[in-house]
């Protein structure tokens, strides 16, 4: 598929031919090659998919303009790409594909809830989650790190949201099928379509049963915040409840996983992972590293309100425009050595959690859990050697790996 950048009127052809719609492309090719061409020879460019098609927004002054201005562009007819041309059921209803004012008031109690204060006092469970994920890498065997990782969201938002132990795993597939339902570790009968359908169905249902039994006792997980909330001086109705309890899981489970996998990758084996663990001052400062070098979230999509200029390109009304964060995050304007990982980074402005209104409501808890997660891993272990070949997600929305095989040395007992 050919980049096409309109000029004036007339269509002309610009960096790669690279389809950005088909997840393949993501687990196969080199995107930040890609994105440093568009950023420097087509930054807002037209890809047409079939008869529809979207804007590409690459450069980070731009993708800030977009995710800021929810008056000019829309969240609330999809954020997703796979949502392209179909409209979002969710929107305004779903915090995540709803505008202010109305999202300001979905999210101040859920923000409360997830507050740093509460947070904090969840960090010994938290702790001792990660180092039960971890500990079978303290045997020198062969460690798919990835796969542990997949894991580690759940582990923190299922005991916030109150869900059984014993329904995690299967929550945790059903959110990568529901984001890759063309991955070969996802995809079902039917193909990517029907796994799609079937995620959403299966997790809908799921949330559906556990808001029903919780009505009468709703307590203090997120899911009673939920149950509790009143929006304009209503509750929400079951159906938002639920969409709201499956969009908390979703943002969750596939964005925290895919920094520590991401690191590793670039890290280990060489002397920076002993440089970040002989200076634990510089903790937060490379778990934002970490963040804006995965990029987890590849992009959020909104919908033009009005015809508008974004350079030199006119986006008319009702036009599709992806904002691809993490084209945004390796910026040359923006960040010095933006194709180098440095734990020594500041200002790092990145914008892994999106940006403006609807930056990620989890940021703190998945902070949290991330700064534990790399202290455990620098402190408890030697010698990180990646001694298989990584495997990639197949995802147009999550920059992230189903594998990646390790082998490290325990120097600490726990």
């Amino acid at each position: 598929m050919t980049v096409a950048v309109e000029a004036g009127r007339c269509p002309m052809h610009a960096g790669p031919e690279i389809d950005l719609f088909e997840p393949g492309t993501f687990a196969t090719t080199d995107m930040h090659a890609v994105w440093r061409t568009l950023r420097r020879e087509a930054p807002v460019s037209r890809h047409p998919v079939g008869d529809d098609g979207f804007w590409s927004v690459t450069r980070y002054d731009d993708v800030q303009h977009v995710l800021r201005d929810h008056a000019t562009f829309t969240s609330e007819k999809g954020s997703l790409l796979t949502l392209l041309g179909k409209g979002d059921p969710a929107g305004g209803r779903q915090m995540a594909v709803t505008d202010p004012p109305r999202h300001a008031r979905l999210r101040e109690p859920l923000q409360r809830a997830l507050s740093v204060k509460e947070v904090e006092r969840d960090l010994p469970r938290i702790r001792s989650l990660i180092r039960e994920l971890l500990a079978p890498m303290k045997d020198g065997g062969v460690f798919d790190f990835a796969a542990a990782m997949a894991a580690m969201p759940m582990a923190v938002i299922g005991s916030w949201m109150r869900l059984p132990r014993s329904d995690w795993p299967e929550l945790t597939r059903l959110t990568a099928a529901s984001i890759a339902p063309d991955d070969p570790a996802f995809v079902g009968p039917g193909g990517p379509e029907r796994t799609l359908v079937r995620a959403h169905r299966e997790l809908f249902a799921y949330f559906q049963d556990v808001v029903a039994e919780r009505r009468a006792a709703p307590g203090d997980d997120l899911i009673g915040v939920l149950l509790g909330m009143r929006v304009d001086g209503a509750r929400l109705t079951p159906g938002e409840i639920v969409s709201n309890c499956y969009s908390l899981l979703l943002g969750a489970n596939v964005t925290t996983a895919q920094p520590p996998s991401a690191v590793l990758l670039e890290l280990a084996g060489t002397d920076a992972l002993a440089d970040w663990a002989a200076h634990p001052d510089l903790l937060v400062s490379g778990v934002e590293e970490a963040l804006r070098w995965s990029s987890p979230a590849q992009h959020f999509m909104r919908y033009a309100t009005r015809d508008v200029r974004i350079r030199e390109v006119t986006v008319h009304a009702g036009d599709a425009v992806v904002a691809w964060l993490g084209s945004a995050n390796r910026d040359e304007a923006v960040f010095s050595r933006p194709d180098t990982f440095d734990i020594r980074r500041r200002p790092n402005k990145h914008v892994a959690f999106g940006v403006g209104p609807h930056y990620c409501v989890g940021h703190t808890v998945a902070r949290v859990a991330l700064r534990v997660l790399f202290h455990e891993l620098l402190t408890g272990f030697a010698d990180i050697e990646v001694v298989g070949e990584p495997v990639r997600l197949r995802s147009n929305f999550i920059a992230g790996y189903t594998s990646l095989p390790v082998t490290a040395r325990g120097v600490r007992p726990w």
